[in-house]
């Protein structure tokens, strides 16, 4: 039977959605979503889901609220489940009541998942508890922005002047004069702190704290647009000893993450955890190999391998998901010592119950040379699990050492097909400030995706790259890195990102 979900999406960040709403949204049949739902959830949802954009930004409605309810109805009616996602929480002036009561009228099964709202969590991020006890023991949620077809006005603002309560308006930035002035007529001191949050808990996220008697002014002076949330109260005067959250090092500034897509996450999460606007524009996919029966083989003749040599987390999985298919374990590498070229690489093998014998001090083919002499690989049978086609560097120092190399392909890198259009016009209106390379290919696709030239016209971007190795590859486009850790890992990276931006 088809039902249709409520779902409260939260303020914005990412991290706030329910566990319960991303699981809908992963199983739903259609999502339809709202202008303040964030998108990036929309990344959950399966890949045959159909997407139904039904955004309302400052009266531009792209459908009015009785053809959403329609719209809902009609995918409910054919069979279909609905994720209906909402911003903040649906039942907190998101409508959703609304919407509810048509289904009932329809004799449609719903349910309503609740989410953060802006309310708290707004001023949350921005260091404002809605209630302290030094302050306010209650807070009223209100709409700065009512319907404009009733008759009489819905507020007692003389209630709203006269209470301790800390006042929460939501979609009121427009309306900041009427309502300071209104609070003031009604008896709430001039002097009384207020604070607008503009695009709360996101990545451009921006706060300012004023008083009531001039925080219209401020507010237009500093260009707060929707949509803000205004909070008036004493709790506003501890934004300055608690704002947490626009702290974050890269806080405002737009990252470019180009790893593929499967990957990834480890560095926006990392990013995102900063503060950093990340625009995930993967460009490369890692794709499995046609025909296994070459690592087939290699797996069954394991015995005479000596050392194996991971030089990626992709290398690992791929070859375990053959080892499975097989039907062998993690057994099948009794004897033979491993070898992992970098951290990501040695915790992919721990959680498959190999300790590495060997993880180098720097990620690059001289440094692992070096350590393997060391430990006896020269004559000795060596095994390379890796991409179809990479860098020959290790592989021929390896084999100029003394070592029997073989490489043994297990997946592949190919061109993402990705639309650039994105990252040129976030380029073209300044909302990008650095661009992020983790290895050779990276560099190679983005700037077959997009030229070089385009790039070169924005010479504030800056590149920040995991490695000399990946610096080399950039040199060949005739451009050279602004940042490059001396860790040549993700976390080395990121931080380096921290302290260069």
């Amino acid at each position: 039977m088809s039902t249709v979900y409520l779902i409260g999406a939260g303020p914005g960040d990412p991290g706030l959605l329910t566990i319960k709403a991303k699981q809908l949204i992963e199983t739903c049949d259609v999502v339809v979503y709202d202008y303040l739902a964030n998108a990036e959830f929309l990344k959950y949802a399966r890949a045959d889901a159909e997407i139904i954009y039904v955004g309302k930004k400052g009266g531009d409605h792209t459908l009015p609220q009785d053809q959403i309810n329609r719209l809902i109805i009609d995918k409910a009616r054919a069979g279909k489940s609905v994720a209906r996602l909402k911003g903040g929480d649906p039942y907190v002036f998101g409508r959703g009541g609304e919407e509810a009561e048509e289904l009932v009228a329809e004799g449609i099964a719903f349910e309503v998942v609740p989410g953060v709202t802006a309310g708290v969590a707004a001023p949350a991020y921005a260091g404002i508890p809605v209630t302290h006890r030094d302050h306010t023991t209650s807070v009223c949620f209100i709409t700065g922005h009512e319907d404009p077809t009733k008759e009489e006005s819905g507020h007692n603002w003389e209630v709203y002047a006269k209470s301790n309560s800390t006042l929460v308006f939501y979609m009121g930035v427009k309306n900041l004069p009427m309502i300071a002035g209104k609070l003031m007529a009604g008896g709430r001191s001039k002097d009384t702190p207020v604070a607008l949050v503009r695009w709360g808990t996101r990545c451009n996220q921006e706060s300012m704290v004023s008083t009531l008697e001039n925080v219209a002014a401020e507010a237009e002076r500093r260009k707060f647009a929707a949509p803000s949330i205004i909070i008036v109260g004493g709790v506003c005067s501890l934004a300055g000893k608690l704002n947490w959250f626009e702290k974050k090092p890269l806080l405002g500034k737009g990252v470019v993450v180009t790893r593929a897509r499967e990957q990834a996450s480890d560095l926006s999460d990392v990013l995102r955890q900063m503060g950093a606007c990340v625009y995930e524009f993967p460009t490369i996919t890692v794709e499995p190999l046609d025909d296994y029966d070459e690592v087939e083989q290699a797996i069954l003749g394991l015995g005479a391998v000596d050392w194996l040599i991971f030089t990626s987390v992709n290398g690992v999985r791929h070859f375990w998901a053959q080892l499975t298919e097989i039907g062998l374990d993690t057994r099948a590498l009794g004897g033979i010592s491993v070898a992992a070229i970098g951290p990501a690489t040695a915790v992919e093998l721990r959680l498959r119950g190999v300790t590495p014998d060997f993880v180098p001090p720097k990620y690059v083919a001289e440094e692992v040379v070096a350590g393997l002499l060391e430990r006896g690989i020269a004559g000795k049978n060596v095994l390379i699990p890796r991409a179809k086609v990479a860098r020959e560097v290790l592989p021929e120092e390896l084999a100029r050492a003394g070592a029997n190399v073989r490489i043994l392909p297990v997946y592949e890198t190919k061109l993402t097909q990705a639309d650039s259009s994105e990252i040129v016009e976030a380029l073209a209106q300044g909302k990008i400030q650095a661009l992020t390379f983790t290895s050779s290919s990276t560099v190679e696709n983005f700037f077959t995706l997009l030229k070089p030239e385009t790039l070169r016209q924005y010479p504030d971007v800056k590149i920040a790259c995991i490695g000399p190795v990946t610096a080399k590859t950039l040199a060949r486009y005739g451009f050279t890195p602004h940042i490059q850790p001396e860790d040549y890992t993700i976390p080395g990276l990121a931080a380096a990102l921290g302290m260069g931006l």
